[in-house]
């Protein structure tokens, strides 16, 4: 029981993670379209959504972080322990129990999201909307994704990715 929940906290807990974000953002996008467009702004709205679909949600998070939270989870049933079952989500995000160099990237990455959500926020509209759209349209990405692959996962596909965790003997999960 306890490494089924594991499993599931954790998942559930970086869509909750996810979800809130883009329950955060999308009022801020939709406020951008209060203002009058320009055909450059249309331009740089499609621009923006297109290039944060590809480069956030197709690359980092589909072929990347989804991958990688579902095989922390896997690993986290394999090896359940109390701590890391009541911070799964944490622990899915590989902020602890992971290879130095997988906590490097998780921080790194944080410290860096934090960094340009504090820069947007200077932003006027229509401008952050437009970049909100964009970073919306990834994040939900991201979500299905995680979703997807998690569902895969259940029916039977095998996850061909590495959870990252300081234990060698780890090897892909199913």
């Amino acid at each position: 029981m306890a490494k089924n929940l594991g499993v599931v906290w954790g998942i559930i807990g970086v869509v909750i993670l996810l979800g809130s974000a883009v329950c955060r953002l999308t009022p801020l996008a939709i406020s951008a379209f209060s203002t009058n467009f320009s055909w450059f702004h249309w331009l740089a709205l499609a621009g923006c959504i297109l290039f944060m679909a590809y480069s956030e949600g197709y690359k980092g998070f589909q072929l990347q972080f989804s991958p990688r939270v579902i095989a922390r989870a896997l690993y986290l049933r394999d090896h359940p322990r109390v701590v890391h079952i009541v911070f799964a989500p944490l622990f899915c995000m590989g902020y602890f129990h992971a290879t130095r160099r997988r906590k490097t990237i998780s921080y790194s990455l944080t410290a860096g999201i934090i960094a340009l959500v504090m820069a947007v926020r200077h932003i006027s509209q229509p401008w952050r909307g437009i970049i909100d759209a964009g970073v919306v349209i990834g994040l939900i990405w991201g979500i299905v994704s995680l979703l997807w692959i998690a569902m895969a996962v259940v029916n039977g596909h095998r996850l061909e990715c590495s959870p990252e965790v300081p234990d060698k003997s780890a090897q892909p999960t199913r």
